[in-house]
Order: structure tokens, then C-alpha cells, then sequence
């Protein structure tokens, strides 16, 4: 590949990734489009898709030296409403130098850039590098952040993750977690006329969620402050008509800080409902995490608790500061921050302890908004900062 014809290239392969719908559980088309863009540059040794549907490509160094993995999920959220949009979603059409469409910063162009950097990185330097690199394709991201990537650090066994979520082309050295807590209200049901028979499940977890509103959350300097907030709420029977419901769901989103565990979060909201039920002995609850379950295009499922940890890296590791050295040395500067949502360096860098930090290219407000984008300039940039970072983590200096 030319150097010249590089722009053009992730220009392609961003459209046709985009044009290529892939909701969680739907990926397939997107994943051929990106295989067959993969097997036709003729430099990746060897592409595999694993029982979920995640492409794993991998170009051999011919020197000993770590394994890298350019992370970027193909799955996208839907479109609710297309006739709201200025452009067709699914079009990838350019306006004002900037390709519209459901995935564009979301992150069908990071993981176009990580693909053409990789190939243009191994054409450049005739594979003469020290390592692996492994570009990789997650499935169901937007679902179980960091549960399709357990599949690929197990076969991979990496060395360093480089995630490609939108970052505005900064260094993004970590993120709070996300978990998803139920708390289930059990009453007993009569008529509405005569509710002294009966015991009413939604005035039960009125009295716990209330509660929940003045617990203590903590803070980190590094990641701010834990949330708890209540996202929805459900009883049974539905619609009651007469009827005293007799059981209630209520879900919280919960984020998480480090060191906080699946047993350290439940604590304190267990000791309150424990408290209730000993004060009123009609008060029932049940306290748990939400279990997910999807259909994989393969036709396998994948599943997981949605508790998804948080995870930090010190910006002071060399790792870190190779790349961030190289890409200075690209006229690049940029700046180390964290990302405010979930992304796959939950299992990474927070399950496994894997050396983890984030670079895409667009904004991180774009994501999942009617309208999305990402600029050309972005676009192209992001080709030379994964270059750049492949130098660092690749060349001989670093692994010495």
C-alpha cells in the first residue's frame, strides 16, 4: 500500500463497514466485509473467527517480542428512527468531510484504522518487527462489555490491548465499570378494594429504594465518584386493574471504582433490606445481578453477569509512555485522560491485568446519537497514531 493511497483506504473500509449492518447478535456481514478486506492485502498470517464470531487476525513479526492486540468491537446499537436522520444510517455517505452513519465514530472507523494502520505498519516495515500483532473484531460489546473478549485474551494471551473507542485521539488510561444490580419486591395480591388483605410489592421496594437514595457512594481522585441510579421499574401484574401487585423489579445502574468486587457492592444494600425485613415482617427482597443472554451470528450464545469492573493504568508505564513518545514524534500531542463509559478494557485491564490503554479516533459524545459521524481528518489521523503506537510496542528499542 502506497502511502498516499492510505486515506482512501480506511475511507473505503469505514463506508463498507457501515453500510453493513451489524446490531449485537448480527454481525456476520460486517465480519465477512472486514475478513474479505483482511485476506485480500495478503499480509496477515493467519485469520480466525472463534465460537462467537470474533476476528482475530494476526500479522507475525519475524523477531520474538510481545503480543499486541488492537481492540475494536463491529457490533453497533439500533436505529430507532430512521426518518430522523439527515443522512440514510446505513448509507455512509460523505457531507462536509464527514462520513455519516450508525457506527461511524462507534467504531466502525477505529477499527477501519487499526486494520489499514496494521496492514500499511507490516507492508512499510516487511514484517521486519519483533512480536505479534492482532487486530481484533469484538462482537456484542454494546451488550457485555469485555464477556466476547474473555474468548480472545484467552487465545491470544496479549501482552498489551490497545482499545480504539472514540477518544478524540487521546490516551485514555482507564474507566469506571458498570453494573447492572435487580432488587425483586415479593407481596401477596387481593383486590385493590380491600388492599388490608394483601400485601403491596410496590410500596415494599418504595421503602428500600428510598433507602438506597442515602448510602454513602465513594469517590476516587482518579475516577470520580460511584453511581447508583434507578432505570426502571416494573410490577406484576401488569396492568394491575383492581389488583395489588404482588411482586416489583427494580434496576440500578451502578458504577464502579477500583477494587470494588460483585460481594462489596451487594454489602451495604443487602444490611438495609436485611434491616427492613426485620423491622416489618411482610417486607420481602431479593437482591442480585442482572444475567444477560444473547444469540451469537455463529449460533452460539454468550452470556454473563453485568457486573463489568473498572480498571486504571498508571500513565507512567513504559508502555505508555513509548507510545505516547512515538506518536509525538508524528507531531501528535495528546493528552491523557479517562473515558466516562464501559468499554472492553473491563476484562482487559480489570479481570485479566491486562497492560491496557484506549485511542480512537471522533468524539466520545457521538456514540449511539442520531446524526453519528466521524470527521476524515479523524479518520486518517487515527491510521498514523496506530502506526505509531505499533512502533513503539513493536520495534526492537522497546522489547530490548
Amino acid at each position: 500500500m502506497q502511502t498516499e493511497s492510505y486515506i482512501e483506504e480506511v475511507i473505503s473500509l469505514c463506508q463498507e463497514l457501515i453500510q453493513k449492518t451489524s446490531l449485537s447478535g448480527h454481525e456476520k456481514n460486517a465480519c465477512e466485509a472486514l475478513q474479505e478486506y483482511m485476506i485480500a492485502q495478503g499480509v496477515f498470517d493467519s485469520i480466525h473467527r472463534d465460537e462467537y464470531g470474533n476476528i482475530l487476525a494476526c500479522i507475525n513479526g519475524k523477531y520474538a517480542g510481545p503480543t499486541v492486540v488492537f481492540d475494536g468491537h463491529i457490533d453497533t446499537v439500533p436505529v430507532q428512527d430512521e426518518t430522523k436522520w439527515t443522512y440514510p444510517p446505513f448509507a455512509a455517505e460523505i457531507h462536509n468531510d464527514r462520513i455519516y452513519g450508525r457506527g461511524a465514530s462507534d467504531m466502525k472507523g477505529a477499527l477501519a484504522a487499526m486494520t489499514v494502520g496494521a496492514v500499511q505498519y507490516a507492508k512499510k516495515t516487511h514484517k521486519s518487527f519483533a512480536g505479534r500483532l492482532y487486530v481484533v473484531a469484538v462482537v456484542h460489546e454494546e451488550c457485555f462489555e469485555g464477556v466476547a473478549a474473555r474468548n480472545i485474551s484467552k487465545a491470544i494471551n496479549p501482552d498489551y490491548v490497545i482499545i480504539g473507542e472514540a477518544s478524540n485521539l487521546d490516551i485514555k488510561i482507564g474507566q469506571r465499570g458498570r453494573a447492572e444490580i435487580v432488587l425483586e419486591s415479593f407481596g401477596h395480591s387481593c383486590h385493590s378494594a380491600n388492599p388490608e388483605k394483601g400485601i403491596n410489592a410496590v410500596y415494599k421496594i418504595c421503602e428500600a429504594i428510598e433507602r438506597f437514595q442515602h448510602i454513602e457512594i465513594m469517590e476516587q481522585p482518579a475516577l470520580g465518584k460511584a453511581i447508583l441510579e434507578l432505570t426502571d421499574i416494573k410490577s406484576t401484574p401488569y396492568p394491575g386493574a383492581s389488583v395489588v401487585p404482588n411482586y416489583c423489579r427494580a434496576t440500578f445502574d451502578r458504577r464502579l471504582l477500583l477494587g470494588e468486587t460483585q460481594a462489596s457492592v451487594l454489602l451495604p444494600l443487602q444490611m438495609i433490606l436485611t434491616e427492613l425485613m426485620e423491622k416489618d415482617k411482610k417486607a420481602s427482597y431479593r437482591l442480585s445481578y442482572a444475567f444477560g443472554q444473547e444469540q451469537c451470528y455463529t449460533g452460539n450464545k454468550i452470556e454473563g453477569t453485568r457486573f463489568f469492573p473498572s480498571w486504571l493504568c498508571d500513565e507512567k508505564e513504559q508502555f505508555v509512555q513509548a507510545s505516547l513518545h512515538s506518536l509525538h514524534q508524528h507531531g501528535f500531542s495528546p493528552k491523557i485522560r479517562k473515558y466516562n463509559f464501559c468499554t472492553n478494557g473491563s476484562h482487559y485491564a480489570g479481570e485479566a491485568g491486562i497492560p491496557t490503554f484506549g485511542m480512537g479516533p471522533s468524539r466520545e459524545d457521538l456514540a449511539h446519537t442520531v446524526d453519528e459521524f466521524i470527521e476524515l481528518s479523524q479518520l486518517s489521523k487515527a491510521v498514523i497514531c496506530y502506526e505509531a503506537i505499533m512502533e513503539a510496542l513493536l520495534g526492537n528499542r522497546f522489547c530490548e
